[in-house]
């Protein structure tokens, strides 16, 4: 349903108003640095670290891109791993992330990454991060600030979260926050509650994934709004299945990251934005993503512009979104009131020029 209160030509889901929605400054809080492998860089990499692929082109490696669930996406998603061997292949992997960021006046992001996709591999922990840091660190020349969200596999041990944790003790500053993803299936949020326990204990914050439409979904949402007390759920959509929940979330502030596109690849072509607005209208803080963009084929704009044709979203909700990012962010409450004040700002200045 579109924004009822407001009148036709103020709904931006229209091509005179594409501008509007890259334009908007935003955050980007879900967002797996691996998952930003384009085919480009893919081929580049496997070059550079002679390793065989067993497609040639970039038309090979999109058309292997077909997934209808979260475990035919994660089984073509691992195996794109394989290219990344060396630091300056982590580097130039956030770095191109980096640069697509800006070209969505994305003004800051908490990127995901997997070192135990790494680790496992015989990479080490060292190689991954030093290599997204360098890039984080030049990112600031292009006005974008970026930081690390470490997360731990859910579909691996708790002791490989563990160990993961002590690799990750020597850059403990450089990391913000933890995350748990990867297969939900059997793999609970409770599976992880010492090691949840020992991130808050060294300062970090929490987020988890709860997939759509996964196995005892809402029993898992459950467990992270009552039990781990995560601070963002990531997906998260099926909450709206429990209004108990859903005022406890919103009570509680938690963060529902959701990202449409990759919804639809996952969830049978569904994108969840009714779910989104119906959370937005219980009060629940929800912004947008892109998750995985290479994989799915849309950065965050692609993905803010999703929701707007599927909901007939009105400018005053697409601000909320992106004001909703900021203020689910992991950074001081000045920075977060400066940057929603740009957005307020940008949308001033556009509905001014209309």
């Amino acid at each position: 349903m579109a924004d009822s209160h407001l009148n036709a030509k103020e709904y931006v889901c229209n091509s005179q108003h594409v501008s509007f929605v890259w334009g908007l400054p935003k955050a980007e809080l879900h967002l797996h640095i691996e998952g930003t492998l384009e085919p480009e860089l893919k081929l580049k990499l496997a070059a550079r670290n002679h390793i065989d692929l067993p497609e040639s082109n970039i038309e090979d490696i999109r058309a292997s891109y077909k997934f209808s669930d979260l475990p035919s996406f994660l089984a073509v998603y691992y195996k794109g791993m394989e290219c990344l061997i060396h630091e300056e292949d982590f580097y130039d992997l956030a770095w191109e992330y980096l640069k697509r960021a800006k070209a969505n006046n994305v003004r800051h992001v908490e990127m995901f990454f997997d070192p135990q996709a790494h680790t496992s591999r015989g990479i080490a922990f060292s190689t991954v991060i030093e290599g997204l840091l360098r890039a984080i660190e030049d990112a600031k020349a292009l006005g974008v600030d970026a930081r690390l969200v470490m997360c731990f596999l859910r579909d691996f041990s708790a002791e490989s979260a563990r160990q993961t944790i002590e690799a990750a003790l020597p850059y403990k500053d450089n990391i913000i926050g933890v995350g748990l993803d990867s297969d939900e299936h059997n793999n609970p949020p409770m599976k992880f509650f010492n090691i949840f326990a020992r991130a808050r204990e060294l300062g970090w914050h929490v987020t988890a994934h709860a997939d759509v439409d996964q196995v005892d979904s809402i029993s898992h949402i459950k467990e992270l709004l009552e039990v781990i007390e995560s601070e963002r759920i990531d997906h998260g959509t099926n909450l709206v299945e429990d209004s108990d929940l859903v005022s406890y979330a919103s009570a509680q502030h938690t963060g529902l990251t959701s990202c449409p596109i990759s919804n639809s690849f996952c969830s049978g072509g569904d994108m969840k934005t009714k779910e989104v607005r119906e959370l937005l209208n219980s009060g629940v803080q929800v912004c947008i993503n892109s998750d995985d963009p290479a994989y799915f084929g849309g950065y965050v704009s692609d993905n803010i512009w999703a929701f707007a044709e599927h909901e007939h979203a009105s400018i005053e909700t697409l601000a909320l979104l992106c004001k909703n990012s900021f203020k689910m962010s992991w950074i001081s409450d000045v920075q977060k009131e400066l940057w929603c004040q740009e957005v307020d700002d940008f949308v001033a200045a556009f509905s001014q020029a209309q």
